[in-house]
């Protein structure tokens, strides 16, 4: 089967190759990719800032069909619709096996990452990582479930309250699901972008978030000090990644706000504003991926029409259509961008 697959560490090193159809083993289950999204971290990898265990078939973010299932497989059944989390293996003994904290096991190996993941025609996952897909799901709004369980395992962090003034930095497919999900808490929302982010925020307006900001022309502060009689945000969830972005979510954060990083920096060493961090007695916490008990809260918010996931997207190619699906990308044309696989 044709598979898009990271060949080396560095820029570029990413290729369709032919590889063998796997098979599933004891409590497997094989599934057939409908969609596969591209995630940033997919674009990390690509620009060689993400390492990942090559040579490996990238994808994490998928929607499918199980054509097969492994012994001791009695949860699913060839047809059902699925997705599934990205762990693939972990250890099961360590803390934060035992607390269902999976994201967090050093020994944990992801699909996409350090198993092979689900740009090919088919993935193999293990069935305790494997979610039916609710009726009025479709598999379009499905391949969107992993980032969607990033953004819900981010707010239960910091506990989103009736009336709070949320800040979302970066109106990326991150920024503008957080955004969806702080809304559904009854927050008041801020998500703010620049220039090149024009088509996002007109899509948040879209969505009905309270204010889109383009920071590049207006003064989100000042709008901040306003809604707030000059205390400040409560919540600043960062989604750029952009070190920008991070030192202007602490600026508007009031004291005792709380900062949650969930977007990834190119680089790995950033300046940080502790100085704010100390004064405003800042919450400031970290938000890895996504782990079990986010799943499920994420297809129910698609479910129920809280979050609308397919409405993001804004491209499909199919995978030997790497090149393009990344210029649309990083020119702006794109929001989310999903790949097929190819016979």
């Amino acid at each position: 089967m044709k598979s898009l697959v990271k060949t080396k560490l560095g820029f570029g090193n990413l290729e369709v190759q032919s590889k063998p159809e796997p098979f599933p083993k004891k409590d497997q289950v094989k599934i057939k990719v409908k969609y596969a999204g591209i995630c940033g971290s997919d674009i990390h990898t690509y620009e060689g800032d993400y390492k990942v265990g090559v040579p490996v078939t990238l994808g994490h973010e998928f929607s499918g069909e199980i054509v097969e299932v492994g012994e001791g497989v009695k949860e699913f059944q060839v047809g059902d619709r699925v997705t599934s989390e990205t762990t693939y293996y972990i250890c099961g003994k360590c803390e934060y096996c035992q607390t269902r904290d999976y994201n967090l096991c050093n020994h944990r190996k992801g699909l996409g990452t350090q198993q092979d993941g689900a740009f090919a025609k088919y993935v193999i996952a293990r069935k305790e990582s494997v979610h039916h897909l609710p009726e009025n799901v479709d598999f379009l709004s499905a391949a969107m479930t992993e980032p969607l369980a990033c953004t819900y395992h981010a707010i239960e962090k910091v506990k989103i309250h009736e009336g709070d003034l949320v800040v979302v930095t970066g109106p990326g497919p991150i920024g503008l699901l957080a955004a969806q999900v702080a809304k559904s808490q009854k927050a008041t929302v801020i998500i703010t972008g620049i220039s090149n982010d024009k088509l996002r925020l007109d899509k948040a307006k879209e969505l009905g978030i309270d204010y889109a900001i383009n920071t590049q022309e207006e003064d989100v502060k000042e709008l901040v000090k306003k809604l707030t009689k000059g205390y400040g945000a409560d919540v600043v969830l960062e989604c750029s990644g952009a070190v920008l972005a991070a030192k202007q979510g602490l600026d508007l954060l009031r004291k005792k706000g709380k900062y949650v990083q969930v977007g990834l920096f190119a680089q790995q060493d950033v300046q940080f504003d502790l100085e704010k961090i100390i004064q405003k007695e800042i919450h400031v916490v970290g938000s890895r991926s996504q782990k079990p008990d986010d799943w499920e809260p994420a297809l129910t918010l698609m479910s129920e029409g809280k979050v609308n996931a397919e409405s993001l997207i804004t491209h499909v190619f199919n995978i030997t259509q790497w090149e393009e699906a990344y210029n649309v990308i990083k020119s702006g044309e794109a929001i989310k961008v999903l790949l097929t696989p190819v016979e």
